[in-house]
């Protein structure tokens, strides 16, 4: 998958974050734990015509900086903004009652400084375009992994774009 700086003003998100999956690292080995992660999800997520706008005002800006013309600049940030290429991760670690990072800002998923990447799946050979907000994806996850550090997880993602009516 692509990966993002979590300051990148590339990779903006169009809906609120949801929880895809919750590791316990002191009982990693628990067969259990292996055995409830390991069952497929069903994530849904609601395209938010705010985050829309406000995400093509901040590509807008992205773009400007490539030195592109005003007009070039509007319409790229427009059809991006108006587009889901695919579902972003990232990590928050919650070491104790006290202690939690945050690799990108909490609750709503917004940029700030992290050392951790957002990682980008992409969901389809072309980008789904003509984004309004209201429209509903639906993703099916399976997360499968080992007790075995030396084995990376294997993710496998399958989604659908459904149209507000």
């Amino acid at each position: 998958p692509v990966r993002f700086n979590c300051r990148d003003k590339g990779l903006e998100l169009l809906s609120d974050p949801v929880l895809v999956e919750d590791v316990t690292f002191s009982s990693i080995s628990n067969k259990d734990q292996i055995a409830l992660a390991s069952k497929p999800k069903k994530l849904e997520f609601v395209i938010d015509a705010n985050r829309i706008e406000r995400n093509e005002v901040d590509l807008y800006d992205e773009f400007k900086r490539g030195n592109l013309s005003k007009q070039q600049c509007t319409d790229l940030a427009r059809e991006t903004a108006h587009s889901l290429s695919g579902i972003a991760f990232w990590p928050r670690l919650i070491l104790d009652d006290t202690t939690v990072i945050d690799s990108r800002h909490y609750g709503d998923g917004n940029h700030q400084k992290s050392h951790w990447q957002t990682v980008l799946p992409i969901m389809a050979g072309r980008p789904v375009p003509d984004l309004v907000g209201g429209e509903r994806v639906s993703v099916n996850a399976q997360f499968n992994w080992s007790t075995d550090v030396s084995k990376p997880c294997t993710y496998r993602l399958d989604g659908t774009v459904t149209r507000s009516a």
